[in-house]
């Protein structure tokens, strides 16, 4: 018997017997419709003893929809295949353990086709940011199988996620030969226990491969050489895993080979794939993380932000149907706060997909407390203006803007070994609501929070408000004891942990924020590096100006002097105090509310959560402390307040 933790929020309270419900079932027999019969078999004590419950397809329901109709005792689940019926008990149960009525209809179909986990994993065991403890897919060269991963499969499936990339995007030491005959049929298996699930498996490869595995001595991708390389190669893995969903590259960028090499561009690279995998149903996901690596801090001029935009916008209707450009929620690097990228609403002929990254890489690396799914939700709603109606990020990723299939949400795993899985117990609230919220963009951040609450730790009211609390309150906290007005990259370098205020600032990233005892953020404007213009209007003109640019991104976008008043009357260095010392205190408010939680909690959950707090205050003090001194030993003004910074 699993505990607890291990099924995460599939721990069902009630022990499994088969024998409370019966199961009738219309639909042919495959390995999906045992994973649901099986899940009811599991749930059966969560339901009322002599629930008849029956299972039948409905050509009138999409792929992956699914209705049920409860007149007790009897429950019937249909769905548009047998994906769909899995996906119906599992919302069943969901709304069942929440306390829904248990009489009427229900109907839900995926909003995004595509609902995506980009797994870092190396094939040597280590997970690239991870912080979760190690792969639970690899291990020292091998491929790994059994129950973690098919238990991993169930908690996907759960809430919606239908296509997982195994193996890091930066493909590092043997991990390539993952598309060869020798790792293929242990890949199988992972991919087969996914499969059953209604999930994809996608592999990341290395664009370098021709020359890496093939022996050629180059990887142009005009070359007929290594398209035949490819074509060879995509075959093989498609003997293998009839299922295989595609490729996941990331070319030209932090030293990844790519066709810049052989000037060409990524629409040529992309498109090598996409012929390649276009007979056999598969795709190209193209990450479009582009950017010159090797800046010069002396220069204000070249601007990382808008690479993305200047090497991908002008190729717009030239990538092949079943290409995805993944592109990032903003055009950095997962800060805790940025402006969507431009991206979204540059191109209108091109599949995109929005990546986030569910790995609190920037974000207190589930060591802190810190729900995403509210950021997610700005940037989802944000309006493109692309078009005069459905041109939010949720709509252009969804297909409904431009009647794309192709298309959906990605998030970088925040998987490991880890018995939780997710390092810190509240970060699996961010799995868990990146699979909902992908489902349905629609869910709010406070339904998707009560969702996973109820079904973790249980329904009782003292729980469901003050965990609520600390996840809700949580992403603005870290961003008000970090780093402000949208400024980013105030950590270590390297590992990203903890306040460094110049760790990033004469680097070759370009990721500056060129403070001075006057002045402090990026001119983004006309007047700077031109960013803001890669938006639509009337976005282009919000951000040109101070006055108009949303404050939570004020220095992104412009050079501000220290005694600029904001709209609520304090100077910009007054505010960088406040929101400091006020950060602080939310950590000491959610520390307070986990502890009212005590005697409600086992007691090994509730000293795991308690000791993460206690790293996140401390952690929390050391960033008020050093940004706060930075700010006063730049400009020698003291807090208006006349707290204590040194």
């Amino acid at each position: 018997m699993q505990t607890c933790w291990e099924a995460a929020w599939l721990a069902y309270r009630s022990p499994a017997d088969a024998n409370r419900i019966s199961i009738f079932c219309s639909a042919e027999e495959d390995a999906v419709l045992a994973r649901a019969k099986e899940e009811l078999a599991l749930a059966a004590g969560e339901l009322p003893e002599g629930t008849r419950i029956r299972l039948e397809l409905a050509e009138s329901l999409e792929r992956e929809a699914y209705r049920f109709h409860i007149t007790a005792p009897e429950i019937r689940i249909a769905g548009g295949s047998t994906t769909g019926l899995l996906y119906g008990v599992f919302g069943l149960l969901r709304r069942m353990r929440m306390g829904a009525s248990a009489d009427g209809c229900y109907e839900e179909a995926p909003k995004n086709p595509l609902r995506m986990l980009n797994h870092w994993d190396n094939i040597d065991g280590s997970i690239e940011r991870g912080y979760s403890g190690r792969s639970f897919f690899f291990s020292d060269g091998q491929v790994l199988s059994g129950e973690r991963i098919k238990t991993y499969a169930r908690l996907c499936a759960s809430v919606g996620i239908n296509g997982v990339v195994l193996n890091n995007v930066n493909v590092r030491q043997r991990a390539t030969d993952l598309i060869t005959e020798e790792y293929l049929p242990r890949v199988r298996e992972i991919a087969d226990v996914l499969a059953s699930y209604g999930i994809k498996t996608f592999l990341s490869v290395n664009f370098a491969a021709p020359m890496e595995l093939g022996g050629l001595p180059l990887a142009d991708p005009l070359d007929e050489r290594v398209e035949a390389y490819w074509r060879r190669q995509v075959g093989i893995v498609y003997r293998e895993i009839p299922e295989f969903g595609g490729f996941l590259v990331k070319a030209d960028s932090e030293g990844r080979p790519g066709p810049f090499t052989y000037g060409r561009t990524h629409a040529d690279g992309a498109n090598l794939l996409a012929r390649c995998l276009q007979p056999y149903g598969g795709l190209v996901i193209w990450r479009c993380f582009v950017y010159n690596c090797t800046q010069d801090w002396r220069d204000t001029k070249t601007d990382r932000a808008r690479a993305g935009y200047d090497h991908f916008a002008p190729l717009d209707g030239q990538f092949l149907p079943n290409v995805i450009l993944q592109i990032k929620n903003g055009p950095m690097d997962f800060q805790v706060r940025e402006p969507v990228s431009p991206l979204f609403g540059g191109m209108t002929r091109t599949n995109q997909m929005l990546e986030v990254q569910a790995a609190q890489e920037y974000t207190g690396q589930q060591r802190h407390v810190c729900y995403l799914i509210p950021m997610w939700k700005e940037i989802l709603s944000f309006r493109t203006y692309v078009t005069k109606k459905d041109d939010t990020v949720a709509d252009i990723v969804a297909g409904r803007t431009f009647g794309q299939k192709n298309c959906g949400m990605c998030a970088v795993a925040n998987t490991g070994d880890d018995p939780n899985w997710t390092g810190h117990d509240l970060a699996a609230a961010n799995w868990y609501g990146f699979g909902r919220l992908a489902w349905d963009t629609e869910l709010s951040a406070e339904e998707i929070a009560a969702e996973w609450i109820g079904q973790t730790f249980g329904t009782e009211p003292q729980l469901r408000k003050a965990i609520g609390g600390i996840l809700l309150g949580s992403w603005r906290a870290y961003e008000n004891y970090t780093s402000p007005l949208g400024i980013g990259w105030m950590v270590n370098p390297s590992h990203h942990y903890g306040p460094n205020v110049e760790g990033y600032e004469y680097d070759r990233w370009g990721t500056y924020h060129r403070a001075t005892r006057t002045a402090i953020g990026v001119e983004r404007s006309s007047r700077g590096t031109g960013y803001a213009a890669q938006y639509r209007e009337p976005n282009a003109s919000m951000y040109e100006h101070p006055e108009t640019t949303p404050e939570e991104l004020l220095l992104f976008f412009h050079r501000i002097p220290y005694d600029y008043r904001l709209k609520d009357g304090r100077t910009l260095l007054q505010y960088i105090y406040d929101t400091h010392f006020e950060g602080v205190e939310q950590v000491k408010r959610m520390l307070a509310a986990w502890d009212s939680c005590r005697e409600l909690l086992d007691e090994k959950r509730f000293a795991r959560v308690r000791a993460r707090l206690e790293e996140q205050l401390e952690s929390a003090v050391e960033w008020r402390d050093r940004i706060n001194t930075y700010f006063y030993r730049m400009t020698e003004q003291p807090d208006a307040q006349g707290r204590v910074i040194y």
